[in-house]
C-alpha cells in the first residue's frame, strides 16, 4: 500500500488532479495502511497538469508521476536530443533548456530511449527518434512511442524500410546517423555534426537534385539526391545542405559503382507509415496495451536483459488513457528510500491508476523526472546522468518565464 506525497506549493499548473483518478475505496485503504490522515486539498481543475510523489513503505518505493490532461490543447509532447543534434549526451535539465521559446514553457520531462555509449557515437538512440518532424535516427524494429498527426498516441513496433535506390534500379537498405560497421550502409545527415566519424570504406557526398524534397529528413518521403563527390575514405565532412552515404568495406563490391552527377533516390519509408509524424522516441518493452498487461520476453540467451526485467531497478515509462498521459519515474538502488521496481510491478502499479497503455523507457542511472523547474526524483548515481534524449511536455501560450504570451511578444 502507498501514500501520496505532494511536493511544493499548490498552484494551477501543479495541482493534485491525480486524486480523482484513484477509486475512493482504494485511496482510503492506501491512506489507512500508510497511517496518513485524509486531508482534502484544493479543488483541482481537470484541465491542469499534476505532479505526485507516491511513497510506499514495504518494499520502500518512491514513485514520481506527472499526469497531463489530453483534453487540454495547451499541452504538447515533444522529443528532444542532447545538444539539439543526433549524437551527444547531456542531463535532462540541459535538454529542457533547449526548448525553443516558440514552443511554450517546459512543464515536465522524462528521460527517453536507450543509447550507444561508444565515444564517437555516444548518444545515438537505439531506436527511432523524430524531433519537430526531423528524423534523427531510424527505426530498429522495436517499440516506439509516437504521436500521430491528429494527436493520437501510439506504442508500436516500427520497422525500417529506409533504402537507397541506385541508377540501375537496384536498392540497398541503410541505417541513419549511427555507427557504421564494416558490412553496413549508413546515411549521415547534418544533424550528426561536422563529420561522419567513420573509418575507411567509400562515402558519397549527396546534394539536392533540382526541386525535389530535401533537408531536414522527414519520415515517409523519397528524396532525389545527386552525387556531388565520391570519397575513398571515411570521416567525410558534413555541410548544412548535404547528406553522406557511407559504405562499409564489406559492401563496396556489392552495390553499384557511381560517379559524380549520378542521381539516387533516398527513401525514409517505414511500417507502419509515419509520414507527417513530428514526435517519436524509441523504448521498450510495451508493458500495458489496451488495459492488459503484456507478456514480456527477453532475447534468447541474453542474461543481462533477463535480469534487467525481473530485478528491481530505477524505471522510467510513458503511458496514457483516454483522459491523460502518465510520465512516471521510479527511484531505485537506494535501500532506505526506494529499491526500484520490476517491470511487472511497474505495469501493475500504473494499471491501478487507470493507465491503459504503457511503454518502458531507459532506466537505471538514466531514470530522471523533471517538473515545474526542478528534478523531482532521486537519481541513483546521486546526480543527473548525461542522457541521449527525452520527452518534454510544454505548455503553449506561455513564455519560459511563466508569463502569458501576448501579441508581438516571444
Amino acid at each position: 500500500m502507498f501514500a501520496a506525497v505532494f511536493r511544493g506549493r499548490w498552484r494551477k499548473s501543479q495541482s493534485p488532479a491525480v486524486w480523482p483518478a484513484i477509486p475512493a475505496c482504494v485511496l482510503a485503504l492506501c491512506l489507512a495502511a500508510a497511517g496518513a490522515r485524509s486531508v482534502a486539498g484544493p479543488a483541482a481543475p481537470a484541465s491542469s497538469l499534476a505532479y505526485t510523489n507516491y511513497r510506499v513503505g514495504n518494499p520502500p518505493w518512491s514513485i514520481h508521476l506527472v499526469q497531463v490532461p489530453r483534453s487540454n490543447p495547451q499541452y504538447e509532447l515533444h522529443s528532444m536530443h542532447a545538444g539539439g543534434q543526433a549524437l551527444g549526451l547531456s542531463p535532462l535539465t540541459s535538454q529542457v533548456a533547449l526548448c525553443q521559446p516558440g514552443l511554450g514553457q517546459p512543464a515536465a520531462a522524462i528521460n527517453g530511449d536507450y543509447y550507444l555509449r561508444e565515444k564517437a557515437y555516444a548518444g545515438a538512440p537505439r531506436g527511432l527518434q523524430i524531433v519537430d518532424g526531423e528524423v534523427l535516427s531510424g527505426p530498429s524494429g522495436g517499440p516506439v512511442f509516437w504521436v500521430g498527426v491528429l494527436g493520437d498516441p501510439h506504442a508500436t513496433n516500427v520497422v525500417s524500410k529506409f533504402q537507397v535506390t541506385w541508377p540501375d534500379g537496384s536498392a540497398t537498405p541503410f541505417k541513419l546517423n549511427g555507427e557504421r560497421n564494416a558490412n553496413g550502409v549508413e546515411l549521415y545527415s547534418p544533424a550528426v555534426g561536422n563529420s561522419t566519424h567513420t573509418v575507411g570504406g567509400r562515402e558519397l557526398v549527396l546534394e539536392r537534385q533540382a526541386t525535389g524534397a530535401w533537408l531536414p529528413l522527414r519520415m515517409g518521403r523519397t528524396c532525389p539526391a545527386r552525387v556531388r563527390e565520391v570519397r575513398a575514405a571515411g570521416n567525410t565532412a558534413l555541410a548544412p545542405d548535404t547528406l553522406v552515404l557511407s559504405l562499409g568495406p564489406g559492401v563496396m563490391d556489392k552495390v553499384p559503382s557511381v560517379t559524380p552527377g549520378a542521381v539516387l533516390q533516398i527513401s525514409t519509408a517505414s511500417f507502419p507509415g509515419l509520414r507527417g509524424v513530428r514526435t517519436a522516441i524509441g523504448g521498450g518493452p510495451v508493458l500495458v496495451r489496451e488495459g492488459k498487461r503484456q507478456t514480456i520476453r527477453a532475447s534468447p540467451g541474453d542474461a543481462y536483459e533477463v535480469a534487467s526485467m525481473i530485478e528491481r531497478h530505477p524505471r522510467t515509462a510513458i503511458g496514457w488513457n483516454q483522459q491523460c498521459f502518465f510520465l512516471v519515474e521510479v527511484d531505485g538502488r537506494q535501500r532506505d528510500l526506494s529499491v526500484g521496481m520490476t517491470l511487472d510491478e511497474l505495469s501493475r502499479f500504473l494499471l491501478k491508476l487507470g493507465c491503459e497503455d504503457l511503454l518502458n523507457l531507459d532506466g537505471g542511472g538514466s531514470a530522471t523526472l523533471w517538473c515545474e523547474g526542478q528534478v523531482r526524483n532521486s537519481p541513483c548515481d546521486g546526480h543527473e546522468r548525461p542522457i541521449a534524449n527525452s520527452l518534454i511536455v510544454v505548455r503553449k501560450g506561455v513564455n519560459h518565464d511563466g508569463t502569458a504570451k501576448t501579441a508581438g511578444r516571444e
